[in-house]
């Protein structure tokens, strides 16, 4: 278990630099900026949003699979632990945002520039809410058309961020299932695609540097959880797959 914390617990730290550094330096988000930048941030973030990141998910669990040769009924155990973990996250994820209730970046921009009453805002409904950002920003430069879309269909609140709890999780899920494989370089894809993540939801107007910071916290506890029940049920990563299968099936007997 200490082996797998402190795998996950370095993964964590990498992914926290990033949000950690803005929230130090004072950066305040503004719209406005590169547009192709944005757009392309934009993306990377719709990788993570309903419905493609269902297939993310399906794509990642059979790779993840391929790159760990579990046999079938391990196999099967293994994308229901890892879908847990994801599911489990973006539940939590709900909970503390309805406890919480932290506008969005561009809320309370909204709120500044447009005079829109950020409690008035999130006394609506949500398509009262998509409505209303919809008719403030029909005619403002600053926001393009694609933007603001996305901001009518993101009109929950801000803490955690669900996005990076999706992607930090996955990530981490990486560096403690696949690192011990040697599979670095599916490793490194992974943490930069959620730093790239949790990049666009700040440069999007979507979240608050603290946002990504929690929810990366919240996702290395329960990937240091998941990968613990892996290994205690599926035995040692850093075996080869016969080897580790071998090894499994003689605690079995012995436990018989």
């Amino acid at each position: 278990m200490f082996e797998i914390a402190k795998r996950t617990a370095a993964g964590a730290i990498v992914l926290l630099l990033m949000p950690l550094a803005v929230w130090l330096s004072g950066w305040q988000w503004r719209p406005g900026g590169n547009e192709q930048l944005l757009r392309g941030l934009y993306w990377v973030t719709e990788t993570v949003t309903s419905p493609w990141g269902i297939i993310t998910s399906v794509i990642l669990s059979a790779w993840f699979l391929w790159c760990l040769r579990f046999r079938l009924k391990a196999a099967i155990g293994l994308v229901i632990l890892l879908s847990a973990a994801v599911l489990i996250g973006q539940g939590v994820k709900s909970l503390i945002k309805d406890r919480v209730q932290e506008p969005r970046p561009f809320v309370v921009w909204l709120e500044q520039n447009h005079g829109v009453d950020g409690k008035y805002f999130y006394s609506l409904h949500r398509k009262e809410r998509s409505a209303l950002v919809a008719e403030q920003l029909r005619d403002q430069p600053l926001v393009p058309v694609w933007l603001s879309k996305h901001w009518q269909f993101e009109t929950g609140f801000a803490f955690p961020s669900g996005h990076t709890m999706f992607a930090a999780t996955w990530a981490l899920l990486g560096v403690g299932l696949l690192w011990p494989r040697r599979h670095y370089k599916t490793v490194a894809l992974l943490m930069l695609w959620a730093t790239g993540v949790m990049g666009s939801r700040l440069l999007l107007g979507m979240h608050w540097p603290r946002d990504l910071a929690m929810a990366t916290l919240i996702s290395w506890l329960l990937v240091t959880i998941a990968c613990w029940l892996a290994q205690r049920w599926f035995g040692p990563l850093t075996l080869p797959p016969q080897e580790r299968q071998e090894m499994v099936e003689r605690t079995s007997g012995r436990k018989h």
